[in-house]
């Protein structure tokens, strides 16, 4: 594996398991504190408007979708991301829709998230206390590129709304359809926590590209039609293939420093350094080595 950084990174939900256009260089498996990542990760070099540019990609649930959302080895994955260099992350998500004016096949980019998780670990930080700010959970300078991304390939695409993260691995009841609407969200997914959380912790701007699959269970239609929902993710998996490589091609590399992504963790620390222990420091050193003094 080379030691060059890739700054670029793609986790890629169902339906995307792989990208079309990305040449690949290698899959690499890389070996983090929190076990094995959902897949092998793919790097490759695709050719965009802004020249060669390379990306590693990983599919979420794995090729052949082998993971549900609860049993996503999630830190592994971010911790992997981390390792290689990446601090543009963008996420592909399958979604519901919980406003009518979000319509099946149409694509979102949520600026909020409510977490209705309750079975995963959402911190890389266990035995130390890190508070890091989450009040925008998906990073603005990368969505504003994804939106730009969209609307360029002439897609009809939502700016904003909120996202619910539900457990799952079932779909919502009515009742809860119904309340999560009542809250004013716009989309339910069961994939976006903890996977934004440990982004922010990993110090990446993170945005979601949500790709709303059906109306959940508010409408008349009260049950959840899988075979429509597959059926959807397929028809606009070309469509997020075109957006990710505007994306690809539109991310200022180089000036990662510039973004406050990039210093999340500044003044996050709360532990004192001396009561961190060795292994702590050893397994998160890509996180923590930045602000600590040498141990």
């Amino acid at each position: 594996m080379s030691d060059e950084a890739i700054r670029i990174g793609v986790i890629g939900g169902s339906g995307l398991y792989n990208m079309e256009g990305l040449r690949v260089i290698e899959e690499v498996q890389i070996q983090t504190p929190f076990g094995p990542t959902s897949d092998a990760i793919i790097i490759g070099e695709m050719e965009t408007e802004a020249g060669p540019r390379k990306v590693a990609f990983l599919p979420r649930h794995g090729r052949g979708h082998r993971h549900n959302p609860t049993q996503i080895p999630v830190r592994a994955n971010i911790w992997a991301l981390k390792k290689l260099g990446v601090f543009w992350l963008t996420s592909v998500s399958a979604v519901g829709s919980l406003k009518r004016e979000i319509e099946p096949c149409h694509f979102v980019v949520p600026d909020q998230v409510i977490d209705r998780t309750r079975s995963r670990v959402n911190t890389f930080f266990d035995d130390i206390a890190v508070h890091c700010g989450f009040s925008y959970p998906f990073h603005n300078d990368l969505r504003a590129i994804l939106l730009s991304a969209a609307r360029d390939e002439g897609l009809s695409v939502h700016d904003g709304g909120t996202y619910v993260c539900m457990e799952g691995p079932l779909f919502s009841t009515i009742a809860e359809s119904n309340m999560h609407r009542s809250w004013g969200a716009s989309i339910i997914g069961m994939t976006a926590l903890p996977e934004a959380k440990l982004a922010r912790e990993a110090e990446m701007c993170y945005a979601c590209l949500a790709l709303a699959t059906d109306y959940d269970v508010w409408t008349e239609d009260d049950h959840v039609d899988v075979a429509q929902i597959i059926a959807n993710l397929m028809a606009n998996a070309a469509n997020a293939q075109r957006v990710i490589k505007r994306v690809v091609g539109a991310v200022p590399l180089g000036q990662e420093a510039q973004c406050e992504a990039y210093s999340a963790l500044k003044n996050a620390i709360i532990t004192s350094p001396d009561m961190i222990p060795a292994s702590t420091r050893r397994d998160l050193a890509i996180l923590l080595d930045k602000y600590l003094p040498p141990a």
